[in-house]
Order: C-alpha cells, then sequence, then structure tokens
C-alpha cells in the first residue's frame, strides 16, 4: 500500500477573461466540478471564483496527473456550461492554468483564501491577483503569453 496526499490549488480563467460565470448561477458549475471530482475520487475542500475565473482546492488520487485533471475538467465543464442555458455567454476556458502543490497544513488558509474571492476582488483585480501567485510560486512570467489567449 501506497501512502500520498496530493493537495493543488488550480486557478482556471475563461476565454479572454470574458465575466461569463454568472455568480446568481455559479453555484451550479461548483456543484457539477464536485460531481466530477467525487467520480475521479478526489477530494474538493473548496470552489470559488468570480465571473472571469475559478478557483479549485483539491485532492487527486496518485494515478491522475494535475494536467490531465486539468484538461478533463475543462472539457467537461465546458460541455455542460455550454448546454446550460443559465451560462448564455460561456465561451470556453482560456488554453493556460495556475497549479500549485501545498502541504495539508496549507489547506484551511488558501480553503479561506478562496472563500473571501468576492471581498478580495473588490480591491484586487484577477490579473493582479494572478500576477502575484506566480510570483509567490517562483514562476517566471513571459510577459508575451501573460493573460494572452
Amino acid at each position: 500500500m501506497s501512502y500520498t496526499q496530493t493537495l493543488y490549488h488550480i486557478v482556471l480563467r475563461t476565454h479572454r477573461s470574458e465575466k461569463t460565470i454568472d455568480t446568481e448561477h455559479e453555484r451550479e458549475l461548483y456543484s457539477y466540478v464536485l460531481g466530477f471530482i467525487n467520480n475521479i475520487d478526489g477530494h474538493l475542500y473548496r470552489i470559488g471564483g468570480m465571473p472571469d475565473h475559478v478557483h479549485i482546492l483539491v485532492s487527486l488520487p496518485s494515478s491522475l496527473a494535475m494536467s490531465k485533471f486539468v484538461q478533463d475538467i475543462k472539457v467537461a465543464t465546458s460541455k455542460w456550461l455550454k448546454s446550460n442555458p443559465n451560462f448564455p455567454t460561456f465561451n470556453g476556458w482560456s488554453k493556460e492554468y495556475a497549479g500549485f502543490t501545498y502541504s495539508m497544513r496549507d489547506c484551511k488558509t488558501i480553503a479561506n483564501y478562496i472563500a473571501r474571492q468576492k471581498e478580495h476582488h473588490s480591491v484586487k483585480t484577477f490579473a493582479e491577483e494572478y500576477r502575484d501567485f506566480l510570483v509567490d510560486n517562483g514562476i517566471t512570467i513571459k510577459e508575451e503569453y501573460f493573460l494572452n489567449d
């Protein structure tokens, strides 16, 4: 028996950062993502976001790479959102995403951060937040590609 724990903080951005996730119906999307994660034997700790992006705090099975999970969740949610009349302007996800690994000791802090997205974005834009995440995690930003669909 192997023992593993993978905690990921994943940020998905809508195509061209368009505000296409209606806050009135965002819980429907979050419920769909929860079901998807449960079906792959993952564990969703927190999900939240804004009309132009979503944060997912999740543990994945050790056999599933984060990149494969992101690809699969983007495909599944894109199909679901495009067929859902409550998201009539959704036009897909951006090609890029951000994904970070954390220790379980950080779980509560990150979950609280995600829970406060509405409050947080009253003073900080998504571009500022995204840039901060990348820099804080030691990722070199190539300006010609930054938030460029």
